[in-house]
């Protein structure tokens, strides 16, 4: 299926190039594509989580994340879902409801997809692709923590700065 997908994608920006239509368009959609991928992930017996800080695949750096899953739940990948500001909050990452179906609503069930961490993970990396853009933010750990924590224009957002700080408590700055 993803196979077909991309086949789709492709044939539609040929398409368009061949009708001289944004033919640059391809490359910044490509620049922000990401792909829903499994990653190995190890998850120790207490449910904590543990990955290699200094790879990724995708738009926003394992160690971001690290810092992300660390703020938001220490990463525990047992964690559940808890009342947040009057809603529910789930997962080593907290993701809610609104964000989970603006990722695209991975694994067809917002609680199974935000309490697997690779799931979460990967729903992260679709929501910052589908908003940095228009964010009005650079590319970067802080703008990634503070959209997560404060929605699409979060990192514009004033009331996410304490929330930036936890982050970098954790030992990620903006380059991270």
């Amino acid at each position: 299926m993803m196979t077909e997908l991309k086949m789709s994608v492709a044939l539609f920006f040929a398409l368009l190039c061949g009708l001289n239509v944004c033919c640059g368009l391809k490359e910044i959609v490509e620049s922000y594509k990401v792909e829903f991928e499994q990653r190995e992930v190890d998850v120790e017996s207490e449910g904590l989580v543990s990955g290699d800080l200094n790879e990724s695949n995708g738009l926003v750096s394992d160690k971001c994340m690290r810092c992300i899953c660390m703020v938001e739940s220490h990463c525990n990948n047992n964690i559940g879902c808890r009342m947040d500001v009057g809603s529910l909050s789930c997962g080593p990452f907290q993701i809610k409801k609104a964000y989970w179906i603006d990722c695209g609503q991975p694994k067809g069930d917002y609680k199974a997809c935000a309490n697997d961490y690779a799931c979460a993970y990967n729903c992260i990396e679709t929501y910052m692709a589908r908003y940095i853009g228009h964010s009005g933010c650079p590319k970067g750990c802080e703008s990634y923590a503070r959209i997560h924590n404060g929605g699409p224009r979060g990192c514009t957002n004033p009331n996410t700065i304490g929330y930036w700080n936890k982050i970098k408590q954790q030992g990620c700055t903006i380059y991270s």
